[in-house]
């Protein structure tokens, strides 16, 4: 599995080092019970603070998708590669989207809602 960040980009660096496990996972790179990268050794291989890999490996725990135990480090969850690593990055994404262009939490779910009633079509 490869991770990569770029500080350039506008997204935090614990949300790609995120989105790359997500990716993995997702793609079947990474399989249930297979362990991660130790956090000290990630921060090191990319030049980030060791706060930063642990910042993103707790939102994929947060997103169960990872087991974070101490001594252990983080394993991938049984499950977790059932599809649900790439809505949740679609999720973000989608989230990420509206706040660049100022919409709501409101009118968002209420988009999302209108989408799931009216069998995928906008404004249908």
């Amino acid at each position: 599995m490869l991770i990569r960040v770029d500080p350039a980009r506008p997204v935090p660096l614990h949300e790609q080092i995120a989105a790359a496990v997500r990716r993995a996972i997702g793609a079947g790179e990474v399989a249930a019970g297979e362990r991660l990268p130790p956090a000290r050794e990630l921060a090191a291989s990319l030049d980030v603070s060791i706060h930063t890999v642990l910042a993103g490996y707790q939102q994929l725990r947060d997103d169960g998708l990872i087991e974070l135990r101490r001594g252990r480090g983080a394993t991938v969850r049984a499950g977790a590669d059932d599809g649900r690593a790439g809505v949740v990055d679609l999720a973000r994404q989608l989230v990420e989207a509206a706040r660049r262009i100022d919409l709501g939490e409101e009118e968002l779910v209420e988009l999302v809602r209108g989408l799931r009633t009216a069998g995928g079509r906008p404004g249908a």
